[in-house]
């Protein structure tokens, strides 16, 4: 799939190794992807983000409209195109994360924040929602998402099982949770990523990312607010339809 990124993944070769001690279940991913989400305070006038200053807005590394290369092929079954294309942006975002994870602790990273006034909670067992530093908040969410993917039952990987028939809901969740360590990598860890000289491949994957979700459907407006600027500039510059 992202071959421009210059890495390459197995459907289930490369598991978010560094983040297995959490256990979440499908119904706490379905709990924490739409019914907590960050709130916002009052705006108030703030400097230019990082992400949002020239030149790193524009550094990508493929030019032209990504349309192209998230449209559903011909002949291709639109479940396992959302099936593949979901293993995949995990597996890379995970990637990425996994390069900035020294620099995000609880000490400097209390809250999973994507932006001022914006924190994101997670529900426990019983349902109630908590706030919690970022690295622990990703570790639930990333080994929520592994158990996802792994689950025969919603992604079958052997000829006979067909897909559920709410796969597209459980895609949805997924995908708005990814969006949320998208949001806190580029609200919160940019600097560290410029410093790796990785914004062209972030980017370039969040680009992928926001245009598959929306020729799919995957991600409602408000989910993606704490990023509406980076996008709106993305959609101006032609990468985003």
């Amino acid at each position: 799939m992202m071959n421009f990124l210059g890495f390459s993944f197995g459907k289930k070769g490369n598991k978010a190794s560094k983040h297995k001690s959490a256990t979440s279940s499908a119904s706490s991913l379905a709990t924490n992807s739409s019914g907590t989400h960050g709130h916002s305070s009052q705006q108030h006038q703030q400097q230019k983000p990082l992400y949002l200053s020239s030149p790193q807005v524009n550094n990508m590394l493929v030019r032209g409209n990504f349309k192209t290369i998230t449209e559903l092929p011909k002949y291709v079954d639109i479940n396992e195109w959302l099936a593949f294309n979901t293993f995949e942006f995990f597996n890379h975002i995970n990637l990425f994360y996994g390069t900035i994870t020294n620099f995000c602790t609880s000490q400097t990273c209390p809250t999973m924040s994507a932006g001022p006034g914006v924190e994101y909670t997670w529900s426990d067992s019983l349902s109630k929602k908590v706030k919690l530093p970022a690295p622990q908040y990703i570790d639930y969410m990333t080994s929520s998402l592994e158990s996802i993917l792994n689950d025969e039952s919603i992604f079958p990987t052997k000829a006979g099982p067909d897909f559920p028939r709410e796969l597209s809901s459980v895609v949805k969740k997924m995908f708005a949770q990814m969006f949320r360590l998208f949001a806190h990598i580029y609200h919160v860890h940019y600097d560290t990523v410029l410093c790796l000289n990785e914004e062209p491949h972030f980017n370039s994957l969040f680009a992928h990312f926001i245009s598959f979700s929306r020729e799919f459907d995957l991600l409602e407006r408000k989910e993606v607010q704490p990023l509406s600027e980076l996008i709106d500039v993305m959609s101006r510059n032609g990468v985003l339809c």
